[in-house]
């Protein structure tokens, strides 16, 4: 049997000017025939998010992730992103 998970992700500026955000996929996965473990990979770099505007991630996209996988979001001043993930498991 599969399983597919779907994410979305989106990141709300709390703050009264622009910030940027960045978003990681950090693996600490090692083995299944992988030629990089233990990796982190950005989903997004440095992105403008103008005040009071949000940015909608992985809508749709496939980002496979292991257990003990994570993502990581931060923001270049501190406590004004707001961020909500939805994750959708489809067995």
């Amino acid at each position: 049997s599969t399983t597919t998970i779907i994410l979305g992700l989106v990141l709300s500026n709390i703050h009264t000017s622009q910030v940027t955000a960045e978003v990681e996929l950090v693996s600490d996965t090692s083995g299944g025939g992988r030629a990089a473990t233990n990796g982190t990979s950005f989903l997004v770099k440095d992105a403008p998010i103008p005040a009071g505007s949000s940015l909608e991630l992985l809508a749709g996209n496939k980002v496979v992730l292991e257990t003990t996988d994570a993502i990581r979001v931060d923001c270049s001043v501190a406590d004004k992103l707001s961020g909500t993930l939805s994750i959708m498991e489809i067995t």
